[in-house]
């Protein structure tokens, strides 16, 4: 953990799903802090990395129901506060870039009318402020030619354009939490490190929290401080980003032992075996939070 107050507590979180069978529990008891750092949830699709992410601003939608002994940011208990303090939150103190940012954009607006109207959301500032902040958000994330961009439509951009436009919008209201949900996972490499060497920057430059939810183990280990390993709604193990390799729980193990390496063998990977006490027991913890 980083020194002082944590920036985000979460404490025995659970998301289910009310089902013709009973409730259906997608997060199951997930437990963790986090302070001006970058945190990494790594898991398989439905480990419920995701809904854990979406949870923390209450984006989980009906009849899913969102329970835990504490969900606080900053001190504040978001589970009690009111749906227009919430709206309040979201944006200007907990920013979202969700999956394939780029299909998130408005496709009849262009680029820089959105990230000025998500300035103007959360602040009095008039057009041509909202402007001028937009065009420099956009060369914050490294786009060439802001000016010529701004007045873009999502479809006329690339892909690894959009996704640094979502990040510009997120990131302009200045929140102090970035929740990043597999921003990079249609992303070529090349294009996939110049993203992250943006929000790596931006984070270190702002002092911002974040959470950097993803299914690449590598990409996490290489971009993190720290790392939370979830299984079937769990978290299994948590450990620091530089001692993934010393990973002791199975799962983590099996993870990383199925991950082709380019100086290996050329042999068949192995299988990842399940054990169903996965899904019942605690984290194996690595480091403190």
């Amino acid at each position: 953990m980083t020194d002082g107050a944590p920036l985000l507590e979460v404490a025995n979180l659970r998301v289910g799903f009310p089902t013709r069978t009973g409730m259906t529990e997608a997060v199951r008891g997930v437990s963790f802090t986090l302070g001006r750092e970058k945190l990494g949830i790594v898991g398989e699709s439905g480990s419920g990395k995701s809904m854990t992410g979406r949870s923390i601003l209450r984006l989980v939608p009906p009849p899913g129901r969102v329970a835990a002994d504490r969900l606080a940011f900053n001190g504040e208990d978001l589970l009690a506060a009111s749906e227009r303090r919430m709206r309040d939150i979201r944006g200007r103190r907990i920013a979202m870039v969700m999956q394939d940012p780029k299909y998130s954009l408005n496709p009849v607006m262009t680029v820089g009318r959105q990230i000025a109207e998500a300035y103007r959301v959360h602040s009095r500032a008039g057009a041509a402020e909202a402007r001028r902040r937009a065009l420099e958000m956009l060369a914050a994330v490294r786009i060439r030619d802001p000016e010529r961009v701004y007045d873009r439509y999502p479809h006329e951009v690339s892909g690894g354009m959009g996704q640094r436009i979502m990040i510009a919008m997120m990131l302009i209201p200045d929140p102090d939490l970035l929740i990043a949900d597999e921003p990079t996972s249609a992303l070529d490499v090349t294009v996939q490190m110049q993203v992250l060497a943006i929000l790596d920057d931006l984070c270190s430059r702002r002092g911002m929290g974040m959470i950097f939810v993803s299914h690449d183990l590598n990409l996490v280990a290489s971009f993190c401080d720290r790392i939370l390993i979830m299984y079937a709604g769990r978290v299994v193990e948590s450990c620091r980003a530089s001692e993934l390799h010393a990973a002791r729980h199975p799962y983590t193990r099996g993870l990383l032992a199925s991950l082709p390496r380019l100086d290996g063998t050329g042999g068949d990977l192995p299988v990842l075996s399940r054990d169903p006490a996965w899904a019942a027991s605690g984290p194996m913890d690595g480091v403190d939070g």
